[in-house]
């Protein structure tokens, strides 16, 4: 196992081996994960072991026990929101529900605020923490946007609004129209010229450099262009042959890019494959990886992080290494704007704070503390 001091020094002796290698809906609860991947490396359980957090923040707000355990979502280290919807036998807006509470951090859950929910009674509610604005989703009465921390919202219908939009980035795929787009801060815009990916389903971008992925009948594809989106070319990926349900392309916190190929049943360990000087791409191998995945985050420097049922792991250097980070396989991962990891778990957030596999763990918990 990789421990958590020892990690600086692996990470200086893996690169170079992977450069020699020609690799929120976070707003909904993540896939269920029970089924293993087709041709799993063995591997023993990593043993059940209580790691220490760097920081605890365990905050109570004046919140009913008839609500369930909050919603949270940081867009970066310091900003962000929670949610608290009633667990009751007549949903809103029907009469004896109470209505969700709505709290907001700027300094990474040390304390928490309430803010005036702009919307209360409605048949769902959805909370969206993006870079620089708060987003709620109220069914069936629209959107509701705040820019300025929860003080104030806009109300509009319809299309998401323009923040939610931008957080995907200036390229993004047109679901509407099956074809690559380019946001321009007012609309997405179909590209002239579209690459000839199969099962188009995934776009990003570093730069002028776009990637456009998908999958077909198993069969991953992608396309690469060099100049923002003008001109295309097809590129070829190493399969073994082992079924891709879904492919994604994930850019890391320092630029790199990667193609995430998730199993059919969103539950097997995936595919990996790293772009290469940006012209081709390496499959990157993980041996010893487990059976499944719960969430994958490439960290930089050519490491990727996994949670699984058997616990948190690390791919570097064409292995998968147990990492004694205070994760669990419940937490589900994510990168935010500012290369922070939020590991998203049942009870808590945990915030990783610093580079690649060097960070600072720190503990957001808030609770209800019944009146």
């Amino acid at each position: 196992m990789i421990g958590r001091r020892m990690l600086p020094g692996i990470g200086l002796l893996l690169v170079p081996a992977l450069a020699a290698c020609s690799i929120g809906d976070v707003r909904r609860n993540p896939p269920d994960r029970s089924s293993a991947s087709p041709r799993p490396a063995p591997t023993v359980p990593a043993p059940s072991r209580a790691v220490a957090f760097d920081e605890v923040r365990h905050v109570r707000v004046a919140v009913d026990s008839r609500y369930d355990r909050p919603f949270v979502e940081f867009s970066d280290a310091d900003h962000g929101y929670a949610l608290f919807v009633a667990a009751c036998d007549n949903p809103p807006p029907r009469r004896g529900c109470d209505p969700p509470l709505l709290y907001a951090t700027v300094d990474g859950g040390r304390t928490w605020r309430a803010l005036r929910h702009p919307r209360p009674v409605a048949a769902s509610q959805q909370l969206y923490a993006v870079p620089g604005a708060l987003v709620l989703l109220s069914e069936p009465y629209g959107w509701y946007t705040s820019t300025d921390g929860g003080a104030t919202f806009v109300h509009s219908t319809g299309a998401e609004p323009a923040p939610l939009v931008a957080a995907r980035g200036r390229f993004q795929v047109d679901e509407g129209r099956g074809a690559v787009a380019e946001w321009d801060g007012v609309t997405l815009r179909p590209l002239p010229a579209q690459p000839a990916v199969p099962g188009l389903n995934t776009v990003g971008h570093s730069g002028d450099l776009v990637v456009a992925a998908g999958a077909r009948d198993g069969r991953p594809y992608a396309a690469l262009s060099r100049d923002a989106g003008r001109h295309w070319a097809p590129t070829p990926l190493s399969w073994r042959g082992d079924e891709v349900g879904v492919l994604r392309v994930v850019i890391a916190p320092d630029g790199g890019v990667w193609l995430v190929g998730e199993r059919p049943d969103r539950t097997g360990f995936p595919a990996l494959w790293r772009l290469v000087a940006g012209l081709e791409w390496a499959l990157v191998r993980a041996a010893g990886h487990p059976a499944q995945a719960r969430s994958v985050a490439p960290l930089g420097a050519e490491l990727v992080a996994v949670t699984s049922p058997d616990g948190v792991g690390v791919v570097a250097g064409g292995r998968y290494y147990r990492v004694d980070w205070p994760l669990t396989g419940e937490h589900y991962l994510t990168v935010v704007g500012d290369g922070t990891i939020a590991a998203r778990g049942p009870d808590d957030v945990v915030l990783g704070t610093g580079w690649t596999a060097n960070r600072r763990w720190i503990r957001v918990m808030l609770d209800k503390q019944p009146q």
